[in-house]
């Protein structure tokens, strides 16, 4: 920063910014429910009370980093749509993009657990419509791939981001169930791999969703 105090709305943003970045970098090194207000405001070079300006409580920095990744991995997914070609295709896309995107499989495991407490209405709001914006824009993209209903295919997308939440987790276990792993190679054998589940799941998800009609 080459201003001590934010007043310009340019100068505010590019705080805002500083904090997202923060939070980011730090939660990519440690994990999402390891990092602290302080710890932020510390990386930032700001106080917390400071942090609170831009930024209510901790939950609404990461909420906001959340969205931010739901958007980029619809990106990522529209792309490589464009070259997609059935059901099969459309599965592997958001099994393997989802893997590929650690953060954001992250917080989505933390998203009803907690990022989605300790924040203002306006903060969810923003955030619960963005999401809504990206499944709407997805779930048609998939439709025309696949022989789903743009509801199906919104239940698909919707389902992946969901299993990848709680497949993320224990596909990346704590050190402590790595040393039971390694001590125990049948538990080991219990671990989840990403890809391979998430396709094996979804699979089974597609092809279900349309016996409902």
């Amino acid at each position: 920063m080459t201003f001590l105090r934010a007043r310009r709305p340019e100068h505010k943003q590019q705080r805002r910014e500083a904090i997202l970045d923060a939070a980011r970098e730090l939660a990519m090194a440690s994990g999402v429910r390891n990092v602290s207000l302080g710890a932020v405001a510390e990386a930032v070079g700001l106080a917390k009370s400071n942090i609170v300006r831009y930024f209510g409580t901790r939950e609404e920095i990461y909420l906001q980093l959340a969205a931010e990744e739901w958007r980029e991995w619809a990106e990522e997914v529209s792309g490589r749509l464009r070259h997609a070609s059935g059901t099969a295709d459309v599965v592997t896309v958001l099994a393997e993009t989802l893997t590929e995107r650690p953060l954001f499989c992250d917080l989505l495991s933390h998203t009803s657990t907690s990022l989605e407490h300790n924040v203002s209405v306006e903060a969810a709001h923003t955030f619960k419509r963005a999401v809504v914006s990206v499944l709407a824009d997805l779930a048609s993209e998939v439709a025309v791939v696949t022989d789903l209903t743009d509801t199906e295919a919104g239940e698909l997308v919707m389902g992946a981001a969901g299993l990848g939440g709680l497949l993320y987790p224990a596909a990346n276990p704590s050190p402590t169930l790595a040393e039971v792993y390694a001590r125990d190679p049948e538990l080991a054998a219990t671990c989840p791999q990403m890809v391979p589940t998430l396709v094996r799941m979804l699979s089974a998800l597609a092809a279900g969703l349309p016996t409902l009609r």
